[in-house]
């Protein structure tokens, strides 16, 4: 098995080879990593291009922005429509690979456009277990994935980022907000917004890892196990389900399994489990 150093090595020597590329960069952990360590090896020839929509919270937003500052590296932000897809508006299992096809849609010519040889995304080694339709459109485009083709975990890429210095080595797993809402209930900009500014405001009450499933009328509220217990503090309570309340929630509910990545697949692991 590959030591971090190796990995580390093996992804400088691919994206050298590269030459440059147009990094897919949210300000998460992955692409984060993946943007400065093509600036560090590239330079001028590496460009980070955020894809800005009314799924990406206000916040994340501004905090790519902040970073592409902070570490130097080349940084564009551009527009996506993917609400104006109906196919993804639907949100049949398929809507990621309907938004990623927007997403690169636009990205590659930006890469054309700059001169750059490749498109590239964050995907890491542990995103290959879980159902992402998404990396078919990458595959269709032909974006790469340095991190795999690399070795990298997203536990590598915590480690390699803490080692470079880079404040999103411990950021939260991220995911558009679109993903909160249950297959077959459509994407609308009302949703989208009543579940930003729900988790925006749990994130205020200092919970870091937050997920506010949409379920209609229902908000169910997803933080780490550990983190129950403040959840249910009578004063801690009452004001979550007051301010749900007053985005156009009726019930506020907890899950008390707790976060955990992809849970709205669930139903889809089940479903296939059946047949």
């Amino acid at each position: 098995m590959s030591t971090l150093a190796e990995k580390t090595a093996e992804l400088e020597r691919i994206l050298t080879k590269m030459s440059s590329v147009a990094v897919a960069y949210s300000g998460g952990v992955d692409s984060t990593y993946l943007a400065v360590a093509a600036h560090d090896v590239l330079g001028p020839g590496a460009l980070a291009v955020t894809a800005a929509s009314p799924a990406l919270p206000s916040e994340e937003l501004q905090q790519a922005m902040e970073l592409a500052q902070q570490f130097g590296f080349r940084h564009r932000v551009i527009w996506t429509a993917e609400m104006d897809d109906p196919r993804y508006v639907t949100n049949d299992p398929r809507r990621c690979y309907f938004c990623k096809t927007e997403l690169y849609t636009k990205l590659c010519p930006v890469a054309q456009e700059e001169g750059l040889a490749w498109t590239a995304n964050g995907t890491n080694l542990d995103d290959l277990g879980d159902y992402r339709p998404g990396l078919e459109a990458a595959g269709e485009w032909g974006v790469r994935s340095p991190l795999v083709e690399a070795g990298f975990t997203k536990e590598d890429v915590r480690q390699a980022s803490q080692r470079r210095g880079l404040p999103t080595w411990d950021k939260p797993a991220a995911a558009c907000l679109a993903s909160r809402i249950p297959y077959g209930t459509p994407v609308t900009l009302e949703v989208l917004t009543r579940i930003g500014k729900a988790e925006a405001f749990l994130k205020g009450l200092g919970f870091r890892q937050v997920r506010v499933r949409h379920h209609n009328t229902v908000a169910r509220i997803e933080v780490p196990a550990p983190e129950l217990s403040h959840l249910l503090r009578e004063d801690v309570r009452q004001q979550v389900v007051e301010h749900l309340r007053s985005l156009g929630y009726l019930f506020v509910t907890l899950d008390l399994a707790g976060y955990r990545t992809g849970s709205l697949n669930e139903a889809l692991r089940r479903q296939r489990s059946t047949l």
